[in-house]
Parts: structure tokens; sequence; C-alpha cells
């Protein structure tokens, strides 16, 4: 297969042993020792320091620059941009994180393992495990197509061309390989090897063709795209661990348990499925037994049952004084949300229950906020408009989410800051990847309920090109038997040329329009004649996508189903068979050569996934196929490239299995200090501002990363930390100066570099300076307490 290993460069610096002996060493800093220009300088150290201004820029004869010019000079400026980042990065984590002392941390972090052991034991399914309880993402090679791209975890990036038998040079009897292209030729590997070592490359895009292919001869070009992907990866994680520290290390008081909870369980008309009953359980635990506050996602098929176990929580909080608030994504499911509530707490006359939507006049909603504020309603049903800052709670106990993936970022953001301070449950039927994944490794508790209730019956779900002769047969079969049906549409402008159609194929039937850009009582109105059963079609957008429960529509005709997510589809085909009457769906595209690769895999899973209980399944398929910006950001996208999702989310598991392994215990900034050695030693240094920074920034850079001395001696630098081998090789391997990072070698509680030469105080002070602040840029991938 070629070498796997990069090629060393001709210029590497040579690496020497460090000589403790040696006569020439001087100390650059060390621990407890007064800094020799706090006297000279207070002014600048602490400004250069502690404030968030800048430093002015002057010239070398004492003039101030131009302000164009100190403008431009200060953004392209090292120590101005270093001292830029390190302000705005530590500002952030004051403000979002409280101070959390080593010890705290190693007794959060051992509840995060004990949680992911119990979450990867409870949701792994049918996902194959390799050693470790890590997922594993390999592909099967047999189900792999001529010219699909696969990546080789060693080699990189090929084209897979076919398994055929071929005969072994050790061997006279054939066995089957893998062949697969690379740039610079053809390899083979056995089927055996094969499958443990091979990926699908997928990419979050539609096309799924890599930028390049890589090269046998040489693998170095691979190894640094791996290693691109795992420190984003590194990054994301650390980001979800403090996130989730944070969280635990908040406290609220356990709510009482009263017979009056049992007395509303007991009103449920149905009886609860297994997976249904363990849901009651799990947040009922979360609720009155811990003191952390809850943050659970309810993982549940259309119709199984999840809004009952929202109810039981609301009754929860709410009977010990609290408020609750229910989020949905869009104002026809938060009004069914308010009827389906209002209805199971209408035997409680002192419980108030309000709904706030853009369908209210200026006086009711003006109404409703103010008896928010004053604690007068005690459950609050509502769009996205719950979120905004004239909605003041009184006393907000818990937040319902209906559907998450529905919301735009900033929405989410708003509902990730309420779950430091308030019990959180998250419903849904497909979650986004994001929430799946924290599910499954135990960043996230989460309950699953996977068992159809006795009565539903399967949805028979068709995939084929549109046509109207098939589309008038379908709807005439559901009207036939005294049915409804839903027509769903991508786009608001198509929905018009479909009325006149159907009004020329059913001209006695009542048929309307919805979509979101309606007029809110036209809306309203229409939804709830086709709730009643006055209107038999309704043509729509996926503004019916979530929620919605017509137990008489039992068809639905979707057009032009590449245009929606996978997701979408699954949702907006759980419109239907909500009662014991077989259900249809048709997924109709119009030419299946207009289809992308993507979405003809998008449809076939969706086709496959006929049986109930499916959702969470589909949503881990999809990970795979979906836009990846949902997940971590569009920064990341970028990095999957590098190795395609597959392997992107083996690496994903891995990190977050041993996330405390990659932990920097910073030095208190006090205690890294300059000493009067470099000054004895070589005189008086340079008065130049330059230099000055420099020194204060390279103190500030080795107290956050755990550097508490760094010395040099002729042509050796040497550094005391307290950083695992682990964590060095993290930050090494994220350097972007292959000169940096070839010279510096780990040994026990030392970082060591063997320069070339000798350098000057001054090119060894930058070079010391550059160092650091490419090891400082790692932070972000590091636990830091």
């Amino acid at each position: 297969m070629g070498s796997l290993h990069p090629v060393p460069q001709v210029w590497t610096p040579l690496l020497l042993k460090f000589s403790s002996s040696s006569p020439s060493i001087w100390t650059l800093f060390t621990v407890n020792r007064p800094f020799l220009y706090k006297q000279r300088y207070p002014l600048l150290t602490t400004m250069a320091v502690y404030t968030q201004g800048r430093l002015p820029v002057s010239s070398p004869n004492g003039h101030k620059l131009a302000p164009k010019r100190e403008k431009m000079e200060l953004e392209t400026d090292a120590i101005s941009i270093l001292h830029e980042k390190i302000r705005r990065d530590h500002g952030k984590r004051e403000a979002t994180r409280p101070a959390m002392d080593s010890q705290e941390a190693d007794m959060y972090i051992q509840l995060v393992k004990e949680q992911q052991q119990r979450g990867l034991q409870k949701l792994k399914g049918d996902r194959e495990c390799k050693e470790g309880g890590v997922f594993s993402y390999k592909v099967d090679p047999y189900t792999l197509r001529s010219g699909d791209y696969v990546v080789h975890k060693k080699v990189g990036v090929g084209r897979f061309v076919g398994i055929k038998f071929d005969v072994s040079r050790t061997s006279t009897e054939p066995i089957e390989y893998v062949f697969i292209e690379y740039a610079d030729g053809m390899a083979k590997l056995p089927v055996k090897q094969a499958t443990r070592m091979l990926y699908r490359y997928n990419l979050p895009n539609e096309t799924k063709k890599p930028r390049t292919l890589s090269k046998l001869s040489d693998t170095s070009a691979w190894e640094r795209r791996k290693t691109k992907g795992k420190v984003a990866i590194q990054k994301m994680v650390v980001d979800l661990m403090e996130l989730y520290l944070h969280r635990l290390k908040q406290k609220r008081p356990p709510y009482p348990r009263s017979p009056a909870m049992a007395e509303f369980a007991s009103q449920f008309p149905y009886e609860p499925t297994p997976d249904q009953k363990q849901a009651f359980i799990d947040v009922e635990k979360d609720l009155t037994d811990q003191e952390t506050p809850m943050d659970r996602l309810i993982c549940g098929d259309v119709g199984f049952g999840k809004t009952e176990v929202a109810l039981r929580a609301i009754f929860c909080v709410v009977s010990a004084g609290k408020q609750a608030m229910v989020l949905a994504p869009t104002i026809v499911l938060a009004k069914q949300h308010f009827d389906v509530i209002s209805d199971r707490f209408s035997k409680y006359p002192s419980i108030k229950v309000g709904l706030l939507s853009r369908f209210q006049g200026k006086a009711e909603k003006e109404e409703h906020l103010n008896m928010i504020k004053k604690g007068d309603l005690d459950i609050i049903v509502g769009t996205h408009s719950l979120l905004g800052n004239r909605v003041v709670y009184n006393n907000l106990g818990l937040l319902v989410v209906d559907e998450e993936q529905r919301f735009g970022v900033k929405q989410k953001e708003k509902i990730a800051s309420f779950k430091t301070s308030v019990d959180v449950l998250t419903l849904s039927a497909t979650p986004i990847p994001r929430t799946l994944y924290l599910a499954l490794t135990g960043f996230r508790d989460a309950s699953l309920i996977s068992t159809p209730p006795p009565e539903r019956v399967p949805i028979k779900t068709h995939l084929s090109a549109f046509g109207k002769e098939k589309v008038i047969a379908a709807i005439r079969y559901e009207l036939d038997r005294g049915g409804q049906v839903f027509y769903v549409l991508p786009l608001i402008k198509g929905l018009e040329e479909v009325m006149d159609f159907l009004k020329q194929s059913f001209p006695d039937v009542d048929i309307a329009i919805a979509h979101g850009k309606q007029y809110s009582k036209q809306l309203e109105e229409t939804m709830e004649k086709f709730a009643q059963g006055e209107i038999k079609i309704l043509i729509c957008t996926n503004i019916v996508e979530s929620g919605l429960d017509i137990q008489n529509a039992n068809t639905i005709i979707i057009q032009d189903v590449q245009q929606f997510g996978l997701a979408q589809l699954y949702q907006l085909r759980g419109r239907v068979g909500r009662a014991d009457r077989e259900a249809y769906a048709y997924l109709l595209y119009p030419d299946k050569s207009l289809l992308s690769d993507q979405a003809l895999e998008r449809l076939a899973a969706l086709e496959e996934c006929r049986e109930l209980g499916q959702g969470f399944q589909l949503a881990e398929r999809d990970m795979g196929i979906r836009g990846f910006g949902t997940i971590f950001g569009e920064q990341q996208t970028g990095d999957v490239g590098n190795v395609g999702i597959d392997l992107f989310f083996e690496m994903l598991f891995e990190s977050l299995s041993k996330v405390e392994e990659h932990r920097v215990v910073s030095v208190p900034y006090q205690s890294v200090e300059f000493t009067e050695n470099l000054r004895r030693q070589y005189g008086k240094e340079p008065y130049s501002m330059e230099i000055l920074l420099k020194k204060l920034y390279v103190r500030r850079m080795a107290a956050d990363l755990g550097i508490s001395r760094i010395y040099a001696s002729g042509k050796m630098v040497g550094m005391e930390t307290s950083m695992s081998k682990r964590v060095f090789k993290l930050m090494t391997d994220s350097m972007i100066s292959d000169v940096h990072r070839n010279s510096l070698i780990f040994d026990g509680d030392q970082i060591r570099a063997e320069l070339l030469l000798e350098l000057p105080r001054e090119q060894l002070l930058n070079w010391i300076f550059q160092c650091l602040a490419e090891l400082h840029a790692s932070l972000p991938a590091l636990i830091k307490y």
C-alpha cells in the first residue's frame, strides 16, 4: 500500500539531548520571582495584560503614528493579534463559565464518563461496536459500487474499482481483494483487511467528489488532512464538555413528589407502552431526585406518546409553583399543544394556560405579557416569540421544546442559554444530528420511545415519478373511504397551480390552501376547518410538518420530494397513520435524472424505514447524508471534507470517549514571573516596546499552557510544564509551522528544543514568542481546569 509515514524534511533541526550540567544556562522565566520591569513600567504592564484597550503605537522618534498607519500596523502586528485573541477568549470564558478548580473538574469529568457509558449501553442499538465501546462507521466493501469514493484510514481518499479474486505472493490459493484507485496508482487489499480500514467518503454538500485523491507513495498530505479533522473535533468536544460541566454546577431543589401527580397520570386514557413507562420514570427522577437541572431528549416516533411525557413534567413543575414554557416551531403546532394542554388541565382551575402568538391583537398580547410577568399564567405556549426580550417570566421552572431542529441558529442559542438555569425537556421524532450524538455519548440524557401503540398500522410508502393519473387515483381512493388528504409542496408559488388541477379533477370537493405567509386568521380558520373534516384536501407547504394530529387524514402526497430534507419527509409522512386505518404516503419526483445522488440516497433510506418507530435510526442515517452546518457550525464543514463524514464521526466518538485525557492545567498568572538572570548575564535589554510586550505575552502564554519556567542553554531551550504527552502531541500536531513543530520534543516534565544556532537574545525571544503563540492557538481544543 506504500509508505504510511510522512517523509521527513531535510531542513528539520537536529534534536540533541539536554545536559543539565551545561555552564551557559540562563533563565528567562521561573516561579515566584518579582517582575523586573514592574517598577519602571507599571502603566505599560497593566495596559498590556489587564485592560481591553490597545496600546498607542509610536514611531522610533517617539511621535505618535498617523491614525491610518496606526490602525494598519495594529491589524498586522503579531502582538496585537495575540492580545485581541487572548482578551476575546478570556472574556468569553469568564462571561459564560463559572470558575472551577481542578478537584471539581475531576469529579464532574468522572460523572460525564459514567454518563457516557450508560448512554452507549442504552442507545447503541444495532450499531456494530469495536473495542472500547467506540462506534464503528467502517463500510462493508460488498455494499460499494464501482466509482464510489472511499477512505483508507492509513492511506487516504481513493476510488473503489471493484472486488475480484487474485493470488497473493505467499499463496497459490486465490482470495478476494478490494481494488482501489489512488492518484498515483492502483492498490489492492484483502477484503478482510478492507472491512477494518475502509470508510465511505461522504461530504456535507450535494457532491461526493473529493478535491483530490491521495497518493500511495506519499501519505504525509493525508496525515495532515487527518490531523486537521482531529483538532477540529477536539475543539468541538471540549466546548461540549465545558457546557456540560457548567450545567452540572447549577443547582435547584428537587421537586416534591405528591399524590396529585399519580392522580394526574391516572387520567391518561391509554395504556402506556413499556418505552413510555420508562420515559415517565426517567423524567420523574430527573425532576424529583436530582439537584441538577434536567436536560432530557425524548425521542419518539409521531403519535407514540411524547406529549404525555411532557404533560406529566409540566404538572410536576407547575404544582410546585413554577411556570412552564412550551415552545413549538409553528403557530399551527403551538395551537394544537395549547388545545391539548387546556383540555388536560381543565380539571385544575387554579392552573392557568395561555397562548402567545402573532395571531393575537396588540391588546391581547400585552395582557398576556403582563400576566406572564406577574405569574398569573402558569403554562405559556407559543412559538419563538416566547424567547423574545419582551417576555419576562415570573418564576420559570421548565422549558419544553418541540422539534428543536425547526428553530433558527439564534433561537437555538437562546434555548441553550435556558439549559443552565431551568429544566429542559426536548421532544423530537427525528432529532438533529448534534442532539442525537449528545444523547448517544452521554453529554445529554435521552429516553427512546420506539414501541408503537397497539392500534397503529405501518404507513405504506410509495416513491415514484409524478403522474397526474397516479395522483387522482390516490386521492379518489382516500375520499371514497371517507378520509382526507394532505397535498404538500416545497414552495408557495406552486400551490395555486395544484389547486387549479385538483379543482378540475374534483369539482365537488372542498379544497383549501395553507402556508405561513397567509393572514393569521385565515390560516387559523383553514386549519380548524380541516381538523373538523369540512375541508377534504389541504394543499400546503411544510407548515404542517410537525405535530398536527388529524385522525381522519390518512393519505399524504408530497410533490418535488428532492427539495425536502430527510427529517422533513419523515415528519411529513408522520402526519398520516395516526388512527387504526391503513395510511399511504406518495413521494413524487419530476424526473429521476434531475435528482442528485444525495437526494436518491435520502429517499431510498426513507422508503426502507417502513416499520414504525424508526425515526431514531433514520436520524442517525440522515447524519451521513444531510447538510453538516446544522451539526457543528459551518466552520467545521471544511474539516469534515478533509476525511469524509464517516471517519469524522468515528474520530468524534473516540475523542468523546477520551475527553478527559486532553486537559491542560494552567499555572496561576502571577506565578510565572521574569527573573533578573537575563539582565545579570547579558546586560540591559533594549527598551523597545515590542521587546517588552513580547516578554509580557510570553509570560501570559506560558501561564495558560501550564509552563512554569523557560530557560536557555546555548542552542537549547527548555520549558518546565505540567502538561501530558498526549496534550503535547495534540498541540504540536495543530501547529502551522513545521520549523517549530519539528524542533520540539517532550521529555518527562519538560518541552525541549534544540536550535540550529545559538540565537542573540532578541531573536531568541522572537522564536520563543512565535513558538508559544502556535502552541497557545490549540488551547480551544483542551479542557482548561
